[in-house]
């Protein structure tokens, strides 16, 4: 893959100096495929809060938005064709990164905006509501491709989302032209799937589900995918390719024991993955409706 043609991707999300989430993975993924990267934090933490209190380094307001500045205004911006966000530090950050994509569109109407919201989990939000109401007013409809966990997507839509076919109409409803759902209802016994829907498919990837997950699996699949359809690659093969590789690498860290993603080790699921993954054509909701 050549860096022109793969492009260089802009990505704004927590960095952590131990471990592998937010810009730790995302970066390390990109850049394994081929992307130069402009990796901008929005926070700085010793170590995942999963695994205990740690310092939490911020960035004064003025400061992130000026540097957002600077980006729009760098003589390099030619070179960019996408941007990814994750977790946001404050809801300031969420407009400037709102006004960064609405800028470099004026430059690039193909601009690929790839809006991870990463606000909550089974067990409810982990952000301040207004943050995550600031993403979902603010970033969800510039997104080109959004990339929830159901519960965060039933959260944003405001309906349960007990099947997969309220996560479609969820995901249409929300707006983005490429959703990308993670943590969907499995057809399989002991399964676990993502969910993707655009204007033509609707797919469903789907493997077995392991316990004891680390974190960082969801920054991981929206890079990966992201690079995927950067790429060129229609977007069943680029499900299954993303799919397979978060899967080959969750698969690999716990067979290590390992408390973290062990993305170092495991670069060649990345470009190569062999694992293999279920897939599946479901019925798109536009269909149901001419029915």
């Amino acid at each position: 893959m050549s860096e022109i043609a793969a492009g260089a991707v802009i990505v704004i999300s927590s960095h952590v100096v131990r471990g592998s989430v937010g810009n730790r993975a995302a970066v390390f993924a990109l850049e394994t495929l081929g992307h130069p990267v402009w990796a901008l934090p929005t926070v700085v933490l010793p170590w995942h809060p999963g695994h205990g209190k740690s310092t939490r380094l911020t960035f004064n307001e003025a400061d992130f938005d000026r540097a957002i500045d600077d980006l729009i205004a760098a003589p390099w911006l030619s070179e960019v064709k996408a941007v990814l966000s994750g977790y946001f530090g404050n809801v300031a950050q969420v407009r400037s990164v709102a006004r960064l994509v609405a800028a470099l569109r004026e430059r690039d109407p193909d601009l690929f905006y790839a809006c991870d919201p990463v606000i909550g989990d089974l067990g409810g939000l982990y952000v301040p509501e207004p943050m995550a109401e600031a993403i979902r007013d603010h970033l969800i409809p510039l997104a080109s491709l959004a990339t929830p966990n159901r519960y965060e997507l039933a959260w944003l839509s405001g309906a349960p989302l007990d099947d997969n076919n309220a996560v479609m109409e969820a995901a249409l409803a929300l707006g983005p032209s490429r959703m990308l759902v993670t943590s969907a209802v499995p057809m399989m016994a002991g399964g676990t799937g993502n969910l993707y829907l655009s204007g033509r498919n609707a797919l469903l990837a789907e493997h077995r589900s392991i316990d004891n997950a680390p974190n960082g699996l969801g920054d991981l699949l929206s890079a990966i995918f992201l690079s995927r359809l950067l790429c060129g690659l229609d977007e069943e093969r680029a499900l299954q390719l993303a799919t397979a590789s978060v899967y080959e690498v969750l698969a690999r860290a716990v067979k290590r024991g390992s408390d973290e993603l062990t993305l170092a080790a495991d670069a060649s699921s990345l470009s190569t993955p062999m694992a293999m993954v279920q897939m599946r054509r479901l019925m798109h909701p536009s269909q149901r409706r001419q029915r």
